[in-house]
């Protein structure tokens, strides 16, 4: 990872509304996507966020964990900013949040019920793709879900969004094929997969449509989810 994020942790917001400034939404709009559908695998595959203990890893300043701690019985974050982290600790009080080296999550195996990246492994070099995955996997507990949201390639509005980013200069996009092999490797059960962020339009039958198109390569983003098997507690 080249980009050193303390530098943007200030402007963080600014540089994330600059780079989608073309679509006409904001930060708040893209995050709120993403929220809405982590809870809804929450529910689908764990029962419910309400008595969950939850991971954000690559948490930032903070600004998904805000829309997610009132359902959640518990989160931590963890970033390797500090600057971003201290952000995220004034941001949400209900929150825990730390600073790690960005190797091997400073946690126990099995300690969450949840574990989440959004928009993180694009950052890490191919390399260590697999490796976080696995990590991520360690520290979520058996029956537990661990979930990957990342962009798509594919979408040139996306790499376009990307290209505008001045954080994003490092980015290596990869696909949700190559996210699902990390999985695997990994040694994890695939629960869920989709495409969102098909339009930039909020309506229900906008929603309703997002749905029927989600197994379909053309969504701005993408996430895998996955639980961790007899081997992801082993892993690192």
């Amino acid at each position: 990872m080249s980009i050193d994020f303390d530098d943007y942790a200030a402007g963080y917001r600014l540089a994330v509304e600059r780079s989608t400034s073309f679509s006409g939404k904001g930060l708040d709009f893209f995050t709120t996507v993403k929220v809405r559908l982590l809870l809804e695998l929450i529910s689908r595959h764990v029962g419910g966020p309400g008595g969950c203990a939850l991971l954000d890893v690559g948490c930032g300043t903070g600004v998904t964990d805000e829309l997610i701690l009132p359902h959640a019985g518990g989160l931590v974050g963890v970033d390797t900013s500090e600057e971003m982290v201290a952000q995220a600790s004034l941001r949400n009080p209900a929150g825990r949040y730390r600073a790690y080296d960005g190797r091997r999550l400073p946690f126990d195996n099995g300690s969450f019920d949840v574990v989440f990246a959004i928009c993180v492994l694009h950052h890490v070099p191919p390399e260590g793709w697999d490796g976080l995955v696995a990590d991520m996997l360690r520290v979520t507990r058996p029956g537990g879900l661990a979930c990957v949201f990342e962009h798509n390639p594919f979408n040139p509005l996306t790499r376009r969004a990307v290209s505008n980013c001045d954080f994003d200069t490092d980015a290596v996009l990869l696909t949700m094929r190559r996210t699902v092999a990390a999985f695997i490797r990994a040694g994890a059960t695939i629960e869920d997969r989709c495409y969102y962020l098909f339009t930039p339009w909020e309506s229900r039958p906008v929603a309703c449509g997002e749905r029927l198109l989600r197994r379909f390569a053309l969504g701005g983003q993408y996430v895998v989810a996955g639980r961790p098997g007899m081997s992801s507690a082993r892993t690192r």
